[in-house]
C-alpha cells in the first residue's frame, strides 16, 4: 500500500463535506424520526473516522492545512440529534 496522494486526500475531504451537508441538512416530512436520527449517526461516524486518517507509519495525520470547523461542528449538531 502506498500513501495517499493529494488528489486522494482532497477527494475523502470533498466526501466529508457531503456528510456535513447532511447532517445540516432539516428532517423531511417523510423520514421518521428513527431514520433521521440514524442518518444523522452515520454521518457523525463516516466524519470521526475521516478525521482519525493515518499516513503508513499509523501515526501521523493525512491531513495537513484543511479546516475541521465546518466538520467539527457538524459532529457536535448531528450527536445532538441522535444523543451521541
Amino acid at each position: 500500500m502506498e500513501e495517499r496522494t493529494a488528489d486522494e486526500v482532497a477527494t475523502i475531504f470533498a466526501a466529508a463535506g457531503d456528510s456535513v451537508t447532511v447532517i445540516n441538512t432539516a428532517k423531511t416530512s417523510d423520514e421518521t424520526d428513527d431514520e433521521y436520527k440514524d442518518a444523522m449517526k452515520r454521518n457523525v461516524e463516516h466524519l470521526e473516522t475521516i478525521k482519525a486518517y493515518k499516513k503508513l507509519d499509523e501515526t501521523t495525520s493525512i491531513w495537513t492545512s484543511e479546516s475541521f470547523t465546518a466538520i467539527d461542528a457538524a459532529i457536535v449538531k448531528g450527536k445532538a440529534v441522535y444523543g451521541g
